[in-house]
């Protein structure tokens, strides 16, 4: 249903988020998937010191905020209607290329599900890079360029509804060793991990048994992938 009704939209068109506004809340909803990385992401995020600062690139509706407390939680979306709906973060809207706030504001900076969507990679890792402090971390998930990707992540998520259709553009599906070396290049050595659902957990969710699946680790990260890294200094 959320992808029949957006077949007029091009791949990875953000008016389809604008659409689909009301639904970021439902555990049940076109999102869903995006609450289970949510939680998988937040417990790579450090307990916060007094006074720590998060910034979290891409926030949508702010899912990750229930899953980390402490931090003075800054998102920054495009959809100004999702940070409408937003709870728990300071909102503001703006590109992920071309973020409004200073150097080095940042203990840890979060890049969730976002840099499969950006038309300039290098941009984006050096934006995320430039708002750590000396020191700070990078948290990050995003999806592989590989074939394999496209056929799961793509082809199939879309279809069954674990993604809404058209959310995905392939050709902007993220090179890992690119990744890698862009965050290289400015102080900050990326660690990669795969990650998927849970299968007993999605068998479970798929039949109305759980409420939510948990994401585990997997030996590859050819399809979905976290990653982390300090910044040098």
């Amino acid at each position: 249903m959320a992808g029949r009704a957006h077949d007029d939209l091009e791949p990875n068109d953000p008016e389809l988020y604008e659409r689909l506004a009301d639904q970021w809340w439902r555990p049940d909803g076109p999102f869903v998937m995006l609450h289970w990385l949510a939680a998988a992401r937040a417990r790579l995020v450090p307990q916060a010191r007094p006074g720590a600062v998060l910034v979290d690139l891409g926030c949508g509706a702010g899912l990750l905020a229930p899953h980390v407390r402490g931090y003075r939680h800054i998102g920054v979306d495009l959809s100004e209607t999702s940070l409408r709906l937003a709870r728990g973060i300071d909102p503001v809207c703006a590109d992920v290329l071309d973020v409004p706030l200073a150097d080095g504001c940042a203990d840890v900076v979060v890049a969730g599900e976002i840099l499969e969507h950006v038309h300039d990679l290098p941009r984006a890792v050096a934006e995320a890079c430039r708002l750590l402090k000396p020191g700070g971390l990078l948290v990050l998930d995003t999806l592989a360029d590989t074939a394999l990707c496209r056929l799961v992540a793509v082809g199939i998520a879309e279809r069954v509804g674990l993604a809404p259709r058209g959310v995905h553009d392939p050709a902007l599906l993220v090179d890992r060793r690119a990744l890698v070396r862009e965050c290289a290049g400015h102080g900050v050595r990326l660690e990669l991990r795969g990650i998927r659902p849970a299968v007993f957990d999605l068998l479970a969710w798929s039949v109305r048994r759980r409420p939510s699946v948990r994401m585990v680790p997997t030996a590859t990260t050819a399809v979905l992938f976290q990653g982390t890294g300090r910044k040098i200094g």
